[in-house]
């Protein structure tokens, strides 16, 4: 069955780093595209980064753009999130997502903190 599976979260003090990984089984990872959301307490869920089927594009939240990177492994079946910088308001849980045309898989979510 489909799986995505995140890790790398935690506790992490302002101007640290993290970086999150999600693995995938079950679907033929290459063939999707793949994309990091986040939700805060009290907040909708918000898109942070995506990335084309190929890696051959990637966009981002303006709010991460120059600390955040998404990057895709097509021999791994895993998606990664380089996050740099890292402000408190960057709090949340962290959800990967494979899409496909009409088909879209979530993970369970990943909780990142950042504070002293």
């Amino acid at each position: 069955q489909v799986q995505l599976v995140e890790s790398g979260g935690g506790l992490v003090q302002p101007g640290g780093s993290l970086r999150l990984s999600c693995a995938a089984s079950g679907f033929i990872f290459s063939n999707y595209a793949m994309s990091w959301h986040r939700q805060a307490p009290g907040k909708e869920r918000e898109l942070v980064a995506s990335v084309s089927s190929t890696s051959g594009g990637t966009t981002y939240a303006d709010s991460v753009k120059g600390r955040f990177s998404i990057s895709k492994d097509n021999v791994k079946n895993t998606v990664y999130l380089q996050m740099n910088s890292l402000k408190p308001e960057d709090t949340a849980v962290y959800y990967c997502k494979a899409f496909r045309r009409s088909l879209v898989y979530w993970g369970q979510g990943t909780q990142v903190t950042v504070s002293t």
